[in-house]
């Protein structure tokens, strides 16, 4: 059974203030007003390093978007989550693969879960595949194999003088 309009738009409004207040990261919604669903949450991930396919080579990434689409039966059903910036992952679809996430966080969503968790396991998640459980995907399990065979080991830090680096859909892009 849903929430009723008013406690459901309060959790959100919540969950995303809690968001935007705790996490370093770039957090906007389609309806500021939270009173047409669904609704679109657009999150850009900063400063977090993620693995990228490049001229045949994983290179770092540190700038990354997703979106969350939440229906009105949130919070009892998980958000959609759809990537939407280059990636090279066996969790993480390309965007052009349908761009979705495979995560625990997702499978075992229930009442009690909330965005700014999930935000911080799809960070964790980048940083850090797991190739014993890919997507299907061909993009997935080809990252899968590489990761495998070459663990990922992102820098620490975001260097300005590497030339791998390279930022990908800016923070409003």
């Amino acid at each position: 059974m849903p929430l009723p309009p008013d406690v459901l738009r309060l959790r959100i409004k919540n969950e995303i203030e809690t968001c935007q207040r705790e996490l370093r990261h770039h957090i906007s919604v389609s309806d500021p007003t939270l009173s047409r669903f669904p609704i679109l949450v657009n999150v850009h991930l900063l400063r977090v390093p993620g693995p990228a396919w490049e001229d045949g080579k994983v290179v770092h990434l540190f700038v990354h978007k997703f979106a969350l689409l939440i229906s009105e039966d949130y919070p009892m059903e998980k958000p959609i989550v759809k990537w939407m910036t280059p990636i090279f992952h066996p969790n993480i679809m390309p965007p052009e693969d349908g761009g979705y996430v495979c995560t625990k966080l997702l499978e075992n969503w229930d009442f009690g879960s909330s965005l700014s968790v999930f935000i911080r396991g799809v960070e964790s998640l980048l940083s850090n595949p797991n190739p014993e459980n890919p997507f299907g995907s061909d993009a997935c399990t080809r990252a899968a194999a590489y990761f495998n065979r070459n663990r990922y080991a992102p820098p620490a830090r975001m260097d300005q003088s590497d030339r791998r680096v390279r930022i990908v859909g800016g923070a409003h892009g």
